[in-house]
C-alpha cells in the first residue's frame, strides 16, 4: 500500500486528474456542442468519445512519464527543497523510476500513434513525440536555464487544449464554409483557453523558481530568481498578472453584448478576485512557505478559469 501511495505521489495524480477534466470539460462544454448547434444540417466531429478518451489517456500517461523523470534527475534538488516528501530512492529506487518512465511514455505513444492513424492525421504522433522529448531534456537540461524551462512547461499545459482543435482540422473540408465557420468557433475557444493557460502556468512556474530557489541555487541552476533576484522576478510574474486580468476584462466586456450574467459575475468573483488577490500578496512574499501559497492559490485560479467551460454550453446563444 505504502509503494502504491508513492507512486500515485510520484506521478502527481491530482495535476493529472487536472489534465483529463480540463481536456473533458473542453471537449463536452465546448467542442460537442459547437457542432450540433449549427443549424438544420448535421457535422459530426470526427474525434469521437471513444478517440477522445484514447487521446486524454495518452495525455495522462506522457505528463505522468514526465512528472517522474522530472524527479529522477531533481533528487540533488529535492534534497535540500523538500527531503521529508521525497519519494525516489526513500520508497521507490532511482532505477524503477526510470523504467516507469519509459514505460509510460511508450504507451502513451502508442496510443497516439493509433489516433493518428484512425484520424489519419500525423500531427497527433508528432505532437506525442515533441511532449516526450520536451520533458525529458526539460527535466535535464531546460529546467536548469534561464526562462526557457519556463516557457517550455508553460506551452505544454496550452497544449492540453490545443491537440483537440487539431485533432478536429481538415484542410480537405477547409473550403465548405460551415464547417469552416463551426471549426473557426472551436478555434476561438481553444486559443482563449490555451492562452489562458500559458500564462497562468508561466506565472506559477516563476512561482514555483521562487520557492525552490536554496535547492535550485545548491544545484547550479539558473532560474530567474537566482539569475535575475527576486524583486524583478517579482515584476515579471505581476506583469502578467496584470496583462492577464487586463484580457480577462477585455473579454467580459466582449461577452457582456449576450448577456452572459453569471459567466460575467463567476469570472470576476472566482478569476479576477482570486488574480488581484495573487497580486496583493506577490509582493509581501519573503519566505518559501509564501511562495508555496502564492502557487496554491494559482492553481485555484487555474481550477476555476478551466471550469468556466461550463458556462458555454449553459448559454444556448453561442458566440458567432
Amino acid at each position: 500500500m505504502k509503494l502504491l501511495v508513492a507512486f500515485f505521489q510520484l506521478i502527481r495524480w491530482p495535476n493529472l486528474f487536472f489534465i483529463a477534466l480540463t481536456q473533458a470539460l473542453f471537449y463536452y462544454f465546448i467542442l460537442l456542442p459547437s457542432f450540433t448547434q449549427i443549424g438544420p444540417k448535421a457535422y459530426l466531429n470526427i474525434l469521437d468519445e471513444h478517440l477522445f478518451w484514447l487521446l486524454s489517456l495518452s495525455s495522462v500517461l506522457i505528463a505522468a512519464a514526465g512528472y517522474i523523470i522530472n524527479d529522477y534527475f531533481d533528487l540533488p534538488i529535492d534534497r535540500v527543497n523538500k527531503p521529508d516528501r521525497m519519494v525516489v530512492e526513500r520508497v521507490i529506487k532511482r532505477r524503477w523510476t526510470i523504467v516507469w518512465h519509459w514505460i509510460l511514455s511508450g504507451i502513451g505513444l502508442l496510443i497516439g500513434l493509433y489516433i493518428s492513424w484512425r484520424l489519419r492525421n500525423p500531427i497527433i504522433i508528432i505532437s506525442h513525440l515533441v511532449c516526450v522529448s520536451f520533458l525529458w531534456f526539460y527535466s535535464t537540461t531546460f529546467k536548469r536555464k534561464l526562462l526557457i524551462g519556463n516557457i517550455i512547461v508553460s506551452l505544454l499545459t496550452a497544449w492540453v487544449i490545443l491537440v483537440l482543435y487539431v485533432c478536429e482540422f481538415r484542410f480537405h473540408r477547409f473550403v465548405d464554409p460551415v464547417y469552416h465557420s463551426l471549426l473557426a468557433r472551436v478555434y476561438k475557444y481553444a486559443i482563449l483557453y490555451s492562452a489562458f493557460a500559458f500564462i497562468i502556468s508561466l506565472i506559477r512556474e516563476v512561482i514555483k523558481d521562487m520557492e525552490d530557489i536554496e535547492g535550485d541555487a545548491h544545484a547550479g541552476c539558473k532560474t530567474m530568481p537566482i539569475v535575475w533576484g527576486m524583486n524583478a522576478s517579482k515584476i515579471f510574474v505581476a506583469t502578467w498578472i496584470i496583462v492577464l486580468i487586463a484580457a480577462l476584462v477585455v473579454v467580459q466586456f466582449y461577452v457582456l453584448q449576450f448577456r452572459w450574467w453569471w459567466t460575467i459575475v463567476y469570472t470576476f468573483l472566482f478569476i479576477i478576485g482570486p488574480l488581484i488577490r495573487l497580486l496583493s500578496r506577490l509582493r509581501s512574499g519573503m519566505k518559501s512557505s509564501d511562495y508555496h501559497q502564492l502557487s496554491s492559490l494559482v492553481k485555484m485560479i487555474m481550477m476555476t478559469g478551466i471550469l468556466s467551460m461550463i458556462f458555454f454550453k449553459l448559454y444556448t446563444s453561442w458566440i458567432g
